[in-house]
């Protein structure tokens, strides 16, 4: 595993166990303590969104993300080719615009937050921009070796 990638994967994870540890203090809190964990919702959504796009560039790079197995198995050799880099330069071209729509809307929403906690929405938007970035560039790797290898196909 890359740098980058073990890197990424350490953030995922790292908000991954906070999804799990914000409802889960806030369960304790409100019925062993009863204390209230404002905000404990919004944060919850917050990683959430987070979660989803920070870890979409590795489902990318690990070729995991929804395919059409069956119909790309039973074409030939050649056509499969041809749809693997079709695939690709549609990925790239959707994710990457996307992406440049993403860093349109937080130039628009710099000075917004969340009502409780005053997240700034950038940060929201962030997460989305670096996903779809991410997976741009990783679809523009995969124009020189793709990594739809059939690997998913229950024949």
């Amino acid at each position: 595993m890359r740098l980058p990638e073990r890197v990424l994967t350490i953030v995922v994870v790292a908000v991954m166990a906070g999804l799990v540890i914000v409802p889960t203090a806030q369960v304790i809190m409100r019925s062993v303590f009863g204390l209230p964990f404002i905000g404990a919702e919004e944060l919850t959504r917050f990683l959430l969104i987070c979660l989803v796009f920070l870890a979409y560039p590795l489902v990318v790079g690990h070729g995991e993300n929804i395919v059409m197995g069956e119909f790309k198995a039973a074409m030939s050799r050649k056509a499969r080719a041809i749809v693997n880099v079709a695939i690709s330069i549609c990925a790239i071209g959707v994710t990457g615009f996307i992406g440049w729509v993403t860093a349109m809307n937080i130039t628009r929403n710099l000075t917004n937050a969340t009502p409780t906690l005053g997240i700034p929405f950038w940060i929201f938007l962030g997460a989305t921009l670096f996903g779809f970035a991410g997976a741009a560039l990783v679809h523009l790797l995969h124009l020189r070796k793709p990594p739809q290898a059939d690997k998913n196909v229950a024949v």
